[in-house]
């Protein structure tokens, strides 16, 4: 089948590349977690029908006829022959049950923000304009109760009620990104590592942090959220380098 027909026959299928690419992309910067990590995006006005990785998929390979559409609303849905991984379906089933405002959700455990997410103090705090983007617009889950069945996706869900915080450190657990759409949730989740990693890397120092002020550290976070298409042209800048790789992603 070509991608003309595949286009034809597959709904929603440009969120279908974009997702594609971004797996493609996490997973060649390293911030996969093998065959586990999620990622979803809500394709229905409330949000309760979403587009998902399939079960235990690697990143590298997934293809944007690959993802599952899935109804948050549906019990049966573990049951299918086509069912997704039973923590993805908790977790993202939640969010996207009881945060409708979390159209894109993306969960993984890229190796500096599961650090931070391993400190007692999993707070990041605005020591350049990374970690600024950030201030006062995460939130620190420190109640981790093992795999993300729907319990704890449920748990998880309700703490993502203030829509001004699209980052969750999930306390020894790994990161959570919420967004707008695929590009604006993959902006977020990029530079949330790389602030992740500034952090990780001024401590391993030992020397002072150099710490901006509030009213610094919210004023450009306000800039950034203000600043004009980033994320959209973030995302088309890396599908254009697959496109020229010829890469199967949007296959």
């Amino acid at each position: 089948m070509t991608v003309t027909e595949l286009h034809r026959n597959i709904t929603h299928w440009q969120e279908r590349v974009d997702m594609a690419a971004a797996f493609r992309w996490t997973a060649r910067l390293n911030m996969h977690e093998g065959v586990a990590n999620h990622f979803s995006l809500a394709v229905n006005d409330d949000g309760t029908r979403f587009l998902m990785n399939p079960n235990q998929k690697h990143f590298a390979r997934i293809k944007a006829s690959d993802l599952l559409e899935i109804d948050a609303n549906d019990p049966e849905t573990l049951k299918g022959p086509n069912a997704p991984d039973p923590t993805a379906w908790g977790l993202h089933g939640g969010v996207h049950r009881h945060c409708p405002h979390a159209r894109c959700v993306m969960h993984v455990h890229s190796i500096f923000a599961t650090v931070l997410a391993s400190l007692a103090d999993s707070t990041l705090p605005p020591i350049d304009q990374n970690c600024a983007t950030f201030y006062d617009r995460i939130v620190v889950d420190d109640g981790y109760g093992g795999l993300a069945f729907e319990d704890e996706g449920a748990r998880c869900a309700a703490l993502l009620t203030d829509p001004k915080k699209k980052v969750m450190v999930m306390g020894n657990h790994g990161v959570l990104v919420i967004g707008n759409s695929v590009a604006d949730t993959f902006n977020r989740l990029y530079y949330f590592e790389r602030a992740a990693e500034t952090y990780i890397r001024a401590l391993q120092t030992g020397q002072p942090l150099r710490v901006l002020p509030h009213e610094i550290a919210e004023k450009t976070a306000q800039e950034l959220e203000q600043y004009p298409e980033q994320d959209v042209r973030h995302l088309a800048e890396l599908k254009a380098i697959l496109d020229k790789e010829g890469n199967s992603y949007a296959t």
